[in-house]
């Protein structure tokens, strides 16, 4: 199955216009901060859901107040560790986990050969290939 629209950062409103399910998996950049604002929100769907798994200050939590959308599940929080009591995480469409989304046996297997093959490489002599700076 052929995907039926590949956009850029710039078709970002219409992606968010016509999605049912928004997954954001960004890092945070002063471009990024808030790229899901009230605006944005707005121009979803009701029934959309929007799903958070990167970084909590990509989405304006006060804007989600609006309680417009179809649900929220909020895996970063834009305070951590956060604040149960906010009234965002009372919504009854908000559904937080605690930062979760990326813990399965798979990938922490996939994080420890990364590990075991830089430690081999940098051993040999070598520049590794998993390097964060």
């Amino acid at each position: 199955m052929q995907p039926e629209f590949i956009g850029m950062p710039a078709d970002l409103d219409q992606v968010v216009s016509e999605a049912d399910f928004l997954s954001l998996h960004l890092h945070i950049t002063s471009e990024t901060r808030h790229i899901i604002d009230a605006r944005r929100l707005e121009l979803m769907k009701p029934t959309a859901c929007l799903i958070n798994v990167a970084r909590g200050a990509l989405v304006d939590e006060e804007a989600l107040l609006q309680g417009r959308l179809g649900g929220a599940g909020l895996d970063t929080f834009a305070t951590e560790p956060p604040d149960p009591n906010l009234p965002v995480y009372q919504l009854p469409n908000v559904v937080a986990t605690p930062h979760i989304a990326g813990v399965t046996d798979g990938t922490a297997r996939r994080r420890a050969d990364a590990s075991a093959e830089n430690v081999g490489r940098i051993a040999q002599g070598l520049k590794p290939p998993y390097r964060v700076d």
